[in-house]
Parts: structure tokens; sequence; C-alpha cells
């Protein structure tokens, strides 16, 4: 069984990764941001308090964020393995992460990372919003509080995964198809 971490910042290519890869090895791919929106546009509990954050770019707290993907991860029971995209993003989201795993006897895999710079992300994200009309997409500064908010939040996650050897770092720079193989390389050797 194959249990990954996608990880890196908004606008890397987490959701068109998690895709292929979720194709390819016939993985659940459970996205937080979809999640979000699935909870926002029915308009859940936990949702309605999400949009409050989401609507500020800002990274929605820790228990509304473990309390969706947790229900996630029950309703997708059993599997040939999970990808997770965009979660977790701090070190109680890690740790929930491990108890949840636990509980339901699934180990993780890896964590891998996509690297991309905050300049190319910026531009990325613009054209992103031009297209898909999001508005944490459409605002620079938007785009700037998520990257930071990343900095302060989701950074410190890569020593928490390096101590337990389960983090690797991809660079996320080209077009779909050579970051695609990256990962496939990597994936290879577990």
């Amino acid at each position: 069984m194959l249990n990954l971490i996608l990880f890196g910042k908004p606008g890397s290519g987490k959701g068109t990764q998690a895709t292929f890869l979720k194709n390819k090895y016939d993985l659940v791919h459970i996205s937080t941001g979809d999640v979000f929106r699935k909870n926002i546009k029915t308009e859940t509990e936990l949702g309605l308090k999400a949009k409050v954050y989401a609507e500020k770019g800002e990274l929605v707290p820790d228990e509304i964020t473990v309390s969706m993907l947790e229900n996630e991860i029950e309703l997708n029971l059993p599997s040939n393995g999970f990808i997770f995209d965009g979660f977790p993003r701090t070190i109680y989201q890690a740790n929930e992460m491990n108890k949840i795993l636990s509980k339901h006897k699934l180990v993780l895999t890896a964590t891998v990372a996509l690297d991309v710079s905050d300049n190319l992300l910026k531009d990325r994200l613009l054209k992103r919003g031009k297209i898909s009309g999001r508005a944490d997409d459409q605002s620079e500064d938007k785009i700037l509080t998520r990257l930071n908010e990343y900095r302060k939040k989701t950074e410190p996650l890569i020593q928490y995964y390096q101590k337990m050897n389960k983090f690797y770092s991809v660079s996320g720079v080209g077009d779909i198809d050579e970051i695609s193989s990256r990962l496939v390389d990597l994936i290879q050797k577990f």
C-alpha cells in the first residue's frame, strides 16, 4: 500500500501531480482544497467555519482541517492507498495524521515536496486566477499572504519528516510530464 503526502507551496503543482499519481497507482486523492470546497459548498458546520479563513487567504485552523480530513479518510476505506495534497500543513496536523493513520492501520510511505521558487509561483497563481476565477489566486496580496502563511506554519514540517526519514524533494519546475517522471522515478525506490 502506498500512502503519500504531496507537499509544496500554493501553485507548486500539487493538485496536478496528485491527480497523475492517483491514476497511475490507483490511490484515493484527498485534497485539502477539494475537501474545503465540498464542505463550504454544502454548507456543513465545518465548511462555514473554513470559509471565513479561506476568503482572507489564511490557513484554516488545524482542528477544522483535521476533522474534515479524518471524515474523508474514513469515507474512502478500504483503498489501495492515499495521496494527501495540502495536508498536513502544520506539526499539529502531522501528529494528528499519524494518529489517524495508526487508528486505521495505515503507514505513511513518504512525503514528497515539489520545489518551486516564490517568483515562479506568484506568476503561476496569477495566471491560474485569470483562468479559474479563484479569488485567492487573483490578488497578489492574497498570494503573498498564502506564501507567508506557508513559510511560518508549513515549512517546519520539512524537519519533522526528515527526522522520520520520510521527506523527499523533487523539482516542480518544467513541464507537467517532466515533473511526473521525476515523481515516478522517486516512488519506484520505495
